[in-house]
């Protein structure tokens, strides 16, 4: 088994008894590190993994179906592997259980164990129509920031923290000065980076809202973001990174970065980064997931 667990290898036998031992930590460290900043500073925050290929067997030998959210906290050492985690909860798919708290239960203690962290477990049942409802970003769209430009936008490796900036001026580059007052809010449906064990490619929507004395330009920002294209990274990492990009430069008093990933495997994965407990928004997914 790789550094990374089973994510890499060619061939996987999908176990059909309970095995929590499939469960694969990855320390945050390694992700952190490579960023080089202040890791303390990315500790406070969730990541919200979504499952919707949840399924157990009742005491009857009949078999349930939910929907289920994960709520991990930036501080734990370590995250799952989305691979081991598939495995392993499908590991419970002939599994019987008297009662939906007891998959519940078990599900966040093995997590928990995994992670060494409290990971928060909720199921929902297909027909509820309050369970993970559809949200939207909220604030501006910056996607067509570049429209009226006749720039290349080149692609780049690594992403460039440079680029938020570049001080070129142009008609269609909206520079926006910030009241200190009021955050500038924005989202970007254009996030898009690689994972770093099979090189297959990670979509999603990046949302911020920044309270700033700088000037914003969407135009940087949004250079900035399609920066990260063909950068190896997990989605922990790709969002730590914009968070302690956004940091350096900008200098906000208050920023709140998350990103929601499109599903792959029947999991989709949401991380989210504050600067303080008291900007971390609620849970949500939206329509591409």
């Amino acid at each position: 088994m790789s550094i990374h667990g089973i994510l890499g290898e060619q061939t996987t036998d999908y176990p059909t008894e309970y095995s929590p031992e499939t469960l694969y930590p990855i320390a945050r460290s390694m992700g952190r590190d490579a960023i080089g900043w202040h890791a303390d500073k990315l500790t406070v925050g969730v990541d919200w993994w979504q499952a919707f290929e949840i399924s157990w067997l009742n005491l009857q030998g009949i078999s349930q179906v939910a929907m289920a959210r994960f709520s991990i906290p930036a501080s734990s050492p370590f995250i799952v592997e989305s691979k081991s985690l598939k495995l392993y909860l499908n590991s419970i798919n002939f599994t019987e259980f008297a009662s939906w708290n007891d998959v519940q239960t078990l599900i966040a203690k093995d997590l928990s164990a995994c992670l060494q962290a409290e990971v928060q477990v909720e199921l929902f049942a297909l027909n509820d129509a309050s369970s993970l409802l559809i949200a939207q970003p909220t604030g501006i769209c910056i996607d067509d920031a570049l429209s009226g430009s006749t720039e290349k936008i080149a692609l780049t490796e690594h992403p460039d923290a440079s680029l938020l900036s570049n001080d070129e001026t142009e008609a269609s580059s909206e520079r926006v000065a910030n009241n200190s007052n009021q955050p500038y809010v924005f989202y970007s449906n254009l996030l898009r980076s690689n994972c770093p064990v099979t090189n297959q490619p990670d979509w999603g929507t990046l949302a911020v809202s920044i309270t700033t004395d700088k000037t914003f330009n969407n135009a940087n920002m949004l250079r900035y973001i399609l920066s990260f294209r063909q950068h190896n990274g997990f989605h922990e990492q790709c969002v730590e990174q914009i968070f302690a990009d956004l940091s350096e430069y900008y200098e906000p008093s208050d920023l709140m970065v998350r990103a929601w990933y499109t599903r792959r495997g029947g999991i989709d994965i949401n991380p989210c980064r504050v600067s303080d407990i008291s900007l971390l928004p609620a849970p949500s997914r939206l329509i591409r997931q």
